[in-house]
């Protein structure tokens, strides 16, 4: 059983990480080192969290992943970054572009299309202002 600020028992027991009062799945460890119940509101020391260890792992690309796509003058083949659609690009007049969208807008407002060039990789934006 894990104890509150104020002393008192917990009405169940629970996993380490989760409200020995209600149940709930607690929030991460503050700096301070207690945590509030987002549902019951109780306050918990670290001792809550009982012999858990969070830990992390990094993956790194390599310098590969980054590197540009060569351009193979002898082939016709376009290399597409992603999904295609027919359309012109304004540099280079190929018929075909890859495309991504994003919403920098808010949500009640559409999203920015990039469009890249499979042959050139010129990259034009459309974005949608009403």
């Amino acid at each position: 059983m894990a104890n509150n600020n104020n002393n008192s028992k917990s009405s169940f027991i629970t996993a380490p990480g989760f409200c020995p009062d209600c149940g709930s799945i607690l929030p991460l460890l503050g700096e301070r080192g207690g945590v509030k119940c987002y549902t019951c509101k109780r306050e918990w020391d670290a001792a809550v969290f009982g012999d858990m260890e969070m830990t992390y792992t990094l993956h790194f690309n390599t310098k590969h992943t980054y590197a540009s796509i060569e351009k193979n003058e002898d082939s016709n083949k376009n290399v597409a970054d992603g999904p295609t659609v027919e359309r012109e690009c304004p540099q280079c007049n190929n018929n075909k572009m890859s495309y991504a969208t994003l919403q920098l807008r808010s949500a009640d407002e559409g999203q920015t299309v990039f469009f890249t060039c499979t042959k050139c990789k010129y990259v034009s934006v459309y974005s949608n202002y009403y």
